[in-house]
């Protein structure tokens, strides 16, 4: 104990140095936008290194898996390819002369959590590849969250497992407009809200993106119900659905760019300012 009070005595000035140092940090930070932009995206470029060595180590260990999951969607695109050689040329080319507003980027995740109330996933793509804010990400086996923060190399992902997802859903089966949000306690269930109470759902059913967000097209799988209950209000029930994704398993995502968002955004601004 006597050499280590003699070990801070003898470098007394370069620990003071290091605290003061550490105070001028977090003032600049806090009453500096400017500053505090650069401290957060050198602040996810280090960490994102960090996380993206450990994801390597963590992939190398589970390339079964990994290879898996691509067969299976491998076998999903060749029934696709297949439906479309029994559609009539004249049909085939009318469908591919409409425009996709859709770009698909993909990544690789380097860091998620699954057991907290907030849980966040960071990606390995950033600005310099195509993302930003406010774009959606999905998985062969359905959605994952939205992209809230972006440095050049790195994105952050708000992860359907939080407490602030909701996501716009309906029912495959009827077209019925719903929510989707997670209740926290289970990283493979989420919760169905604004049901209305004449309809009837059953165990199985799917329930998919309803396109209505700038996020997400149409049609991206959710989940299947796994139990229908009445809901706390009158006019609405709710569902349990089981997730096809799996979060603590996930590996490899697409981040989803819309290219015809901000013409979208526009044309909503305006007809709210003619009301």
């Amino acid at each position: 104990m006597r050499t280590l009070f003699a070990f801070f005595r003898k470098y007394y000035f370069f620990f003071l140095f290091l605290i003061l140092e550490g105070i001028c940090i977090i003032l600049i930070n806090n009453h500096n936008p400017y500053q505090r932009t650069h401290i957060i995206n050198s602040s996810n470029s280090i960490t994102g290194s960090i996380n993206s060595i450990y994801a390597f180590i963590d992939e190398y260990f589970d390339l079964k898996k990994t290879n898996n999951i691509l067969y299976q969607e491998n076998a999903n695109l060749r029934n696709i390819l297949d439906n479309f050689k029994n559609i009539p040329d004249t049909l085939l080319n009318e469908y591919f002369s409409e425009d996709s507003s859709f770009i698909y980027i993909p990544a690789k995740v380097i860091n998620n959590s699954v057991n907290k109330r907030s849980n966040y996933i960071m990606l390995n793509k950033g600005r310099k590849q195509g993302v930003d804010v406010d774009m959606g990400v999905i998985s062969p086996r359905g959605i994952v969250g939205v992209v809230i923060e972006v440095s050049n190399n790195y994105s952050t992902v708000l992860s359907l497992l939080h407490k602030d997802s909701r996501i716009s859903a309906k029912i495959k089966k009827n077209n019925h407009l719903a929510n989707l949000v997670w209740p926290g306690n289970n990283y493979i269930e989420a919760t169905l809200q604004d049901v209305p109470t004449h309809l009837q759902l059953f165990k199985g059913d799917t329930i998919i993106t309803s396109g209505y967000s700038f996020l997400f097209p149409e049609g991206i799988i959710l989940g299947y119900v796994k139990e229908y209950k009445r809901g706390n209000e009158n006019n609405f029930n709710e569902a349990v659905i089981e997730l096809t994704e799996d979060f603590n398993g996930l590996r490899f995502v697409y981040v989803i760019k819309n290219t015809h968002k901000e013409e979208l955004q526009e044309m909503i601004i305006n007809t709210d300012n003619e009301r």
